[in-house]
């Protein structure tokens, strides 16, 4: 079973930055695939970002392209979010994912909060 803790989550002004953490454990981030998700109150979960566990290429939603980026530290079973010139529409829970390229079975965090306000 594949445990995931982010963290790095608060409250920046807007064109501030921050940078979300997700620590897998129970399996190596090497055979993950894994990404970031986000979600408003009311809306539908967003893909913000992914990464692959083979090759580290990345796929970012057009909303965030040229602002965010997403990297692997498979020494540190970590995936980071790196937010740049973060925007009042970037406010949302944002949440880990991975998925074991091996098994396809999916794992989810706990998500963190990032709000963008002045």
């Amino acid at each position: 079973q594949v445990q995931l803790v982010e963290s790095g989550g608060g409250l920046v002004q807007p064109g501030g930055s921050l940078r979300l953490s997700c620590t897998a454990s129970g399996l190596a981030s090497s055979r993950l695939m894994m990404a970031w998700y986000r979600q408003v109150p009311g809306g539908t979960r967003e893909l913000v970002a992914s990464i692959t566990n083979v090759g580290g290429s990345t796929f970012y939603a057009g909303s965030v392209k040229g602002r965010f980026t997403i990297s692997k530290d498979d020494d540190k079973n970590t995936v980071y979010l790196e937010m740049n010139t973060l925007k009042p529409d970037d406010t949302a829970v944002y949440t880990c994912y991975a998925r074991d390229t091996r098994t396809v079975l999916n794992f989810w965090g706990q998500g963190t909060q990032v709000t963008v306000s002045s």
